[in-house]
């Protein structure tokens, strides 16, 4: 996105043509705040995943499952630019690389920052880990409520989608895949 003077100008447009004064003392700004908004939501697009990534790259000989769960998770969806908001939970396997505990919620940002669908993210979170660290597995598993289905559409207020991504060790070998999905499950709410 650029940082010219078309969005805040664009939006000013969609507000006439919604039947709105964009003059008025309620909106006065609002093209401005949005462009804004918008800005900030899709920042991940100038980001780059290596980049998140590398700094916090180590050797070590760890081999049991490394858990990131419960990432809180904003995104617009790409086909009604509303958002959707949920949970994400990340574990990966290592084979002689681990990362920085902090650069998976970062990584997972990154691309939530983006107009997205939330099965492509969910996918992009496990393909970037498993290209970066090559581990013997990775599994993603997201759970959302879409603004798209709560306020428009089929207007249910209660549905979450849950999307899963499960490479190598999570994909080949059903008991890796049911003691993931076991330990996101466990310890909801807890509070350190």
């Amino acid at each position: 996105m650029s940082n010219g003077d078309a969005i805040p100008r664009l939006v000013d447009t969609l507000l006439k043509e919604l039947g709105e004064d964009p003059h008025r003392e309620g909106l006065e700004r609002t093209p401005e705040r949005v462009a804004a908004a918008l800005r900030y939501l899709t920042s991940g697009y100038q980001k780059n995943a290596r980049e998140v990534l590398n700094g916090a790259l180590f050797v070590e000989e760890y081999d049991e499952m490394v858990i990131v769960k419960d990432i809180d998770v904003t995104s617009l969806c790409e086909h009604h630019l509303l958002p959707f908001i949920g949970k994400c939970h990340v574990a990966y396997m290592p084979h002689k690389k681990i990362v920085g505990l902090s650069k998976i919620p970062r990584l997972v940002d990154m691309y939530a920052r983006r107009l997205q669908v939330q099965e492509r993210l969910t996918t992009q979170i496990a393909t970037t880990l498993n290209e970066v660290l090559q581990p013997r597995g990775v599994a993603v598993v997201m759970e959302a409520v879409h603004l798209c289905m709560l306020m428009r559409g089929v207007e249910k207020q209660n549905s979450k989608a849950v999307t899963s991504a499960m490479l190598g060790a999570f994909r080949d070998r059903p008991e890796t895949r049911a003691e993931f999905m076991e330990l996101i499950k466990a310890g909801r709410g807890l509070v350190i």
